[in-house]
């Protein structure tokens, strides 16, 4: 840590992750005697781990959604880090509107007893009921955690909204631990960030982490501090600090703020757009840059389009639908506002857009219902007209920091 480093020569370093710290609390709106950071974790996943392997002991058991229903890999499925060392639950969303079932939730964390109950995930497109989520972690005595990774710009920016009120809702006014990746709608460098309750806990916090008369004080920084350091990581990229003490500054700007609604503006502009066509979407829009777009009723699967849409220049990636049974061919895509908000474009230029979009998918089914081998469709006449068309739109809008 700052001040304690093995190795000489670090006193500029020492003043820049220290100034990345302070900064990533003012972007947060946080309180110093009320919440530390750590800013050195390389991932968000990186992250996660350094809080189950400070906080758990192996065995122990964590909490988080299921991955099709658009939870993280990190939080406990089968196939990751997670899942060796610890024993993982995943909670699901309602199959029919794809919402978290809350009332399941707690069901199963009542019975499972998780020392850790994770809320956050990759692709869930409403916002987080992080009231009900603390009762529910208060219930069965676990530590609230939030991966924000996907939303955190949106809640820096108070974009977020308690449901049926206009007034910004916050992981940070009822989770324990909070962590993020930094290079998603924060556009800031690879990396990952924890934010960690210090001083003392209120009252009724947890009937088995928190008992006592409130003179109980939270005990994560030392043992979060640990984990990424020397137990998980070798040094820290100090590269990478300096460059998410930059993106912080730029958070707690106005100008961000007013970014960030717009990018949600924008989703709901693209969401409309598709809707018009018919086109499928998950929970039937978003509350936050994210849509899911439900291909099957199409006859398409995930990886066709995508495949379709990246030879015609546009970027957006497969992802299972929450009541497939397989993952492997998954239905459906995610897409994301932020990259063309941040190029400048207008809610006219999201409909162009989805034309774009829908054009594609008529191409895509075209050619899944041909057979035609995915390795030969850079010749394609339709593909190879739309993707001069996507390339004659694109060029009017510059990459950011770039003069070509």
């Amino acid at each position: 840590m700052c001040g304690a480093r093995y190795c000489g020569g670090n006193e500029y370093i020492d003043e820049i992750e220290n100034l990345c710290k302070d900064r990533a609390l003012i972007a947060f709106g946080l309180n110093s005697e009320d919440w530390g950071v750590n800013v050195q974790p390389y991932s968000c996943t990186s992250a996660n781990f350094a809080v189950f392997t400070g906080l758990l002991l192996p065995g122990d058991r964590i909490m988080g959604l299921d991955t099709p229903s658009g939870g993280n890999t990190s939080h406990g499925r089968k196939v990751s880090g997670a899942s060796i060392f610890f024993e993982s639950l995943p909670y699901k969303v309602d199959p029919k509107s794809g919402i978290v079932d809350y009332d399941k939730l707690e069901e199963r964390a009542v019975d499972f007893r998780p020392k850790i109950l994770i809320c956050g995930g990759s692709s869930y497109l409403r916002e987080w009921d992080y009231v009900r989520f603390r009762q529910i972690a208060d219930k069965c005595g676990a530590v609230l955690m939030c991966d924000m990774a996907q939303i955190s710009g949106l809640i820096a920016a108070k974009t977020c909204l308690a449901n049926f009120l206009q007034e910004s809702v916050s992981p940070f006014e009822y989770c324990d631990i909070v962590t993020s990746t930094n290079h998603k709608s924060l556009r800031g460098p690879r990396g990952g960030i924890i934010f960690y309750r210090k001083g003392s806990k209120p009252k009724k916090r947890g009937l088995l982490l928190n008992q006592g008369d409130g003179s109980d004080r939270y005990n994560f920084e030392e043992k979060i501090n640990f984990a990424v350091f020397p137990s998980l990581q070798g040094g820290p990229h100090n590269n990478h600090i300096a460059a998410l003490a930059i993106a912080l500054k730029q958070v707690a700007t106005p100008e961000y703020k007013a970014f960030m609604q717009q990018v949600k503006k924008k989703a709901r502009a693209l969401a409309s757009a598709l809707l018009d066509k018919n086109c499928r979407l998950v929970t039937g829009g978003t509350d936050n840059h994210l849509l899911l777009w439900d291909l099957r009723n199409l006859g398409l699967t995930g990886k066709s389009f995508d495949k379709v849409c990246e030879i015609c220049h546009i970027t957006l990636n497969k992802i299972a639908i929450f009541d497939e049974k397989g993952m492997i061919t998954p239905g459906g895509v995610r897409i994301g506002t932020p990259a063309m908000m941040s190029r400048g474009c207008l809610e006219s230029d999201f409909e162009i857009i989805a034309d774009f979009l829908f054009r594609a998918a008529q191409i895509a089914n075209l050619v899944q219902r041909q057979k035609a081998s995915l390795m030969g469709l850079q010749s394609n006449k339709d593909i190879v007209e739309l993707g001069t068309r996507v390339e004659n739109f694109a060029t009017q809008f510059a990459l950011p920091g770039l003069d070509v």
